[in-house]
């Protein structure tokens, strides 16, 4: 008879989220993840295989949690330079707290790629939903008159997202969210 799983799966991804998070993938060990988890290394290769298993769990719960609510802000602003302010905002404060640890997601790319195909592709995912939900934002606004037509929606969408990367990056290096919440106007200026 199998023995049942004695932890809960859920929380434990969330909890290894927050040590990825802050620590890596590399600087990560099994060890460090049972004795932050408390679990023991078996229910770990249990549940998730290996570390790399928990691992793709954690940024998969970082897509469908943090992610997916700076997409729902986005969605739900009133109008599109406020949102994209609101969300570049909120993403600086995020990236700048606890040291500057930055985005798990930018973080997990310039760690673990080229070498890491899935990570690359897991990040390339939530990128491309930040892509496509600020160009509908951008091309409604460009319906409304709230911006002028000069430049495609998609292409604006791919400039922010980019813009998005170096600052997340950045935080990492100046976690001073004083220091970086001016460049979100400077970036705003592209909207005519």
């Amino acid at each position: 008879m199998a023995r049942t799983r004695e932890f809960d799966t859920e929380a434990a991804v969330s909890r290894a989220m927050e040590l990825f998070w802050a620590r890596g993938y590399e600087a990560t060990s099994v060890r460090d993840l049972t004795a932050y988890l408390g679990i023991g290394q078996g229910s770990l290769y249990a549940a998730f295989k290996d570390k790399d298993g928990l691992y793709r769990a954690a940024l998969e719960h970082y897509r469908t949690s943090l992610a997916a609510a700076a997409l729902r802000d986005l969605e739900e602003g009133a109008d599109a330079r406020s949102a994209i302010r609101t969300m570049l905002v909120e993403r600086i404060r995020i990236a700048v707290a606890h040291d500057g640890r930055g985005c798990l997601a930018v973080n997990a790319v310039c760690e673990r790629a080229p070498e890491d195909p899935a990570t690359r592709r897991t990040v390339r995912d939530m990128q491309e939903a930040t892509r496509e939900a600020l160009t509908e934002v951008l091309r409604v606004a460009v319906e409304r008159g709230e911006i002028p037509d000069r430049h495609d929606p998609s292409a604006l969408a791919g400039f922010f997202v980019t813009f998005l990367n170096g600052l997340l990056v950045s935080a990492k290096v100046t976690p001073d969210a004083r220091a970086l919440e001016p460049l979100v106007e400077v970036a705003l200026a592209a909207l005519g």
